[in-house]
């Protein structure tokens, strides 16, 4: 047998192309449930859950929110946000490294979503295998953390591309780290003009207003 004669399967293609049709059945449910999803992407220490916490401590009286969070292991987030009063889920991948559509729909089914407004997906943290997954979520938010450097956008652009949305977080620690915020938002806005940046702190609260009243907004236009 020659090289010509060998079949080629691209399964990445199949892959995601199965992927999009299960996240057309996402959006279809979310429609019909009149509940609005945000996927939530960030590295590991980028501080998604502290983020997570402000959200619902700023929305929960006026949303009722509930959570996915999705863990190789543990149950040390899902904890937390139980905490602050949402309706909380926990997800263990078995090792994947991102939440596909099918996994989301199966956590969504196990969630009351008679009885929320709003579903975070607390993805698995990195900043390059949850881009490549649409989950079917009306808002795809990611946090860039002032520590990991403004280079990143140059280093993992899918994500930066893919998002509507991009924190910059730990702002409060600008001062220790060489993060030139122009310059990060440059890169990011020749990645994806439309992107929505707010540079904030959950840590102390600072700039997270701005955040709060723009989710707030785009939930009750949905």
């Amino acid at each position: 047998m020659n090289e010509r004669e060998i079949e080629i399967l691209e399964t990445k293609e199949n892959v995601l192309a199965d992927n999009d049709k299960v996240a057309a059945q996402v959006r279809a449910l979310l429609k019909e449930k009149k509940v609005y999803l945000i996927n939530l992407m960030a590295s590991p220490g980028a501080g998604k859950t502290t983020t997570l916490v402000r959200v619902i401590n700023a929305l929960k009286e006026k949303y009722r929110i509930g959570v996915m969070e999705a863990d190789v292991d543990s149950v040390v987030d899902a904890m937390t946000v139980r905490d602050a009063g949402a309706q909380v889920i926990q997800l263990h991948t078995g090792g994947a490294c991102h939440m596909d559509a099918d996994m989301t729909l199966r956590g969504l089914k196990k969630m009351d979503l008679d009885n929320l407004d709003i579903v975070v997906l607390e993805n698995v943290g990195n900043l390059v295998c949850p881009a490549e997954f649409d989950v079917g979520a009306n808002k795809r938010v990611m946090i860039l953390s002032v520590p990991e450097g403004d280079d990143k956008p140059l280093k993992y652009p899918l994500m930066f591309t893919v998002s509507d949305v991009m924190l910059i977080n730990k702002i409060d620690v600008k001062p220790v780290f060489n993060f030139d915020e122009a310059a990060c938002k440059e890169r990011v806005l020749k990645l994806n003009p439309s992107e929505k940046i707010f540079a904030l702190s959950s840590k102390t609260g600072e700039g997270f207003e701005a955040f709060t009243d723009y989710l707030d907004k785009e939930v009750a236009q949905a």
